[in-house]
């Protein structure tokens, strides 16, 4: 586990601030869930999206399609 991590009572501590009291046994699963999704957000971050258009930029259905069949 590294330093990063969060540990159940951390979690409990958290959700009980936001008004969601956890039953015991939930502690560590939703600590586990936290941690991974906060690993799956720090790879997001890490992607360059500088060429990437904004989504406003996109029109569905504008595509042109010029494949032979």
């Amino acid at each position: 586990m590294s330093a990063a991590d969060l540990t159940p009572p951390e979690a409990a501590r958290w959700a009980a601030r936001s008004g969601l009291p956890l039953p015991n046994e939930r502690h560590a699963p939703v600590a586990a869930t936290a941690d991974h999704i906060r690993s799956v957000v720090s790879v997001l971050r890490e992607l360059d999206f500088g060429d990437t258009p904004p989504s406003f930029a996109y029109r569905a259905g504008g595509e042109q399609h010029d494949a032979a069949v």
